[in-house]
């Protein structure tokens, strides 16, 4: 596997409280790769570091073999990275045909729509005043959305996106897992962060790091067994 991006000793802090300890994390091309863990495990923050809305107290964050610590997170969103927080990954007082159309670029939101046909009904609707699935269904548009390739190198695009089907209705969850895989099967990068391997994902190929307190406790294929309570 040709490794995309990656953290190198990546640590990462919130005033005195350290969310990163030295974490060294690959981001393969063409796989799917999630983070697990609960709740303070650091799963969102690598997310973060990758994506650069957070800085690294120490360490380095590799980008086709470049060092890209120092980019902002909106020179690394014009170069193919696409990242879909847990909040806030909607503009909420923007119509859902308005958030469709920024995150299209110019171009017809018409994949999005095909993925998500009940979004068509909301087109004039705020997105603020949308249901929790339904804000997760436009939030994961904008990686449906973004160019599979950096325009500037036609290298394959990277997408992070935080617990994507929260939120969702079963069938739309495993459609979406669906379309994220199938992402990653044109050539993307695609980084989930999820409390455990959703079902429609634990496939041979996909990738698993399960984080715990900061740190890296297994990393292997969603198919291969973990030690009970991992």
């Amino acid at each position: 596997m040709t490794v995309e991006m990656a953290l190198r000793g990546a640590r990462v802090r919130y005033g005195p409280l350290e969310a990163l300890h030295g974490l060294d994390l690959p981001v393969p091309a063409a796989t799917v790769t999630l983070l697990l863990g609960r709740n303070g495990s650091g799963r969102t923050t690598a997310l973060r570091a990758l994506a650069g809305t957070v800085p690294l107290a120490a360490g380095r964050v590799r980008w086709r073999g470049a060092d890209v610590t120092g980019w902002r997170a909106h020179e690394r969103a014009r170069r193919g990275l696409c990242f879909v927080p847990d909040r806030q990954a909607v503009h909420g007082g923007l119509t859902v045909a308005e958030n469709l159309a920024l995150a299209a670029r110019g171009a017809a939101p018409d994949p999005a729509l095909d993925a998500y046909p009940a979004l068509a009904a909301l087109l004039p609707r705020t997105a603020g005043t949308l249901s929790g699935g339904e804000q997760r269904m436009l939030a994961v548009c904008r990686a449906l959305l973004a160019p599979r390739t950096d325009p500037a190198t036609g290298r394959p695009a990277v997408l992070l996106l935080d617990e994507p089907a929260q939120g969702m209705a079963p069938a739309t969850a495993d459609r979406t897992y669906a379309l994220l895989a199938a992402l990653a099967r044109d050539g993307a990068a695609v980084v989930l962060a999820e409390q455990g391997v959703p079902a429609a994902l634990a496939l041979p190929g996909v990738l698993v790091h399960e984080l715990r307190r900061g740190g890296l406790a297994f990393s292997g294929e969603a198919v291969e067994p973990r030690a009970a309570g991992e």
